[in-house]
């Protein structure tokens, strides 16, 4: 691979960089046929409506963070810190990372022009989720499929909810967190992710294996004696979503007078749901409900082991010899056909 120019591109979410940008982003989001599964000419009505609706309350909560999602910097510190461990890895060759963010700037044909530019001999798309859904990574690698035209090889990473250095990165930041909290006890350990509706996951979407998955391997690899349950957060819409609630669970386990440690397990960056509904929404609540001591585990970002973990998922990724999906060790029952990478499916 000696002399190649290779580019990364980071997918993520993306988030309203101010107030003005509240109501497009929301706009955006939801006539995502991944997100609102209905014609175009239902969808994009329902997406106006939800986001004019929804905007008031939105933008209070982004105010709490300063008016704008910090998700695009925390980013681009990944991002960064991406590329100086594979600069060290893979020296001779050229890398760089790009992000293409799904709901706003830098948007997805952004990302794809500069790619494009940079005249790449590869291009690794690498998602910041480790557990695949449709609505997530999907998504994402439909969007590039139809913006990028630029030169390079193009490998998509699937997932990677069990990877080594992803698992022992949660772990270590679980014990750092309790340690500082004086290892309050007895507690419940809640891995807490964004919930899903139940319908997604019934049409084959791996995401809920995949989360749970994720979760017993940090809870394996902390060791016994850790009273855990995997929860699900930020429910919307009148759909029944899978459970149990984080809320929920909050609720149970503060009025059974145990301290709670609550580790974002899907979340590898600082935004919305982690800013405010972990670190406000939910302490409120755990406290109201007679909570002892509420830690908030804090997300992955440029953890060490997290960012060489990515770095080694890319590597992955060049060395393999299929074109699409690629640098999975993870592979989903034949149950879950939704999954580009389960048992039984050809790249």
């Amino acid at each position: 691979m000696s002399g190649k120019k290779i580019a990364v591109v980071l997918f993520n979410l993306g988030g309203p960089d101010g107030p003005d940008a509240v109501r497009p982003f929301l706009f955006n989001l939801f006539r995502d046929p991944a997100i609102i599964g209905a014609p175009a000419f239902i969808r994009y009505p329902l997406a106006a409506l939800i986001s004019t609706t929804r905007e008031k309350g939105a933008k209070a909560n982004y105010a709490m963070m300063g008016g704008g999602s910090p998700l695009l910097p925390e980013t681009e510190k990944q991002a960064k810190a991406l590329e100086a461990d594979l600069a060290s890895r893979l020296t001779g060759d050229t890398v760089r990372c790009f992000i293409a963010m799904r709901y706003w700037k830098p948007f997805t044909e952004e990302a794809a022009r500069a790619v494009a530019a940079f005249e790449p001999d590869e291009v690794v798309l690498l998602p910041l989720y480790p557990q695949f859904s449709t609505t997530t990574t999907g998504s994402s690698l439909k969007a590039w499929t139809k913006a990028y035209k630029g030169s390079g090889r193009v490998s998509s990473v699937c997932c990677y909810p069990t990877s080594e250095g992803l698992i022992q990165a949660h772990a270590d930041m679980i014990l750092q967190a309790y340690e500082a909290a004086g290892r309050p006890g007895p507690a419940r350990l809640l891995f807490s992710a964004h919930g899903l509706p139940e319908k997604v996951i019934e049409g084959g979407d791996p995401y809920q294996t995949q989360i749970e998955a994720t979760a017993a391997a940090v809870a394996a690899r902390l060791g016994e004696g850790w009273d855990w349950r995997v929860t699900y957060q930020s429910r919307v819409g009148p759909l029944k979503w899978i459970g149990p609630s984080t809320d929920d669970e909050i609720r149970a386990a503060s009025q059974d007078g145990l301290a709670l440690v609550i580790t974002p397990i899907a979340f590898v960056s600082e935004h919305i749901e982690t800013l405010v509904e972990l670190d406000h929404e939910y302490r409120e609540l755990a406290v109201e409900h007679g909570c002892p001591t509420y830690v908030r585990v804090p997300a992955l970002g440029v953890t060490p082991g997290f960012v060489s973990d990515l770095g080694t998922t890319v590597i992955g990724a060049l060395e393999a010899q299929a074109r699409t999906v690629t640098a999975c060790a993870w592979k989903c029952g034949g149950d879950r056909s939704q999954c580009p990478n389960r048992a039984g499916a050809t790249t």
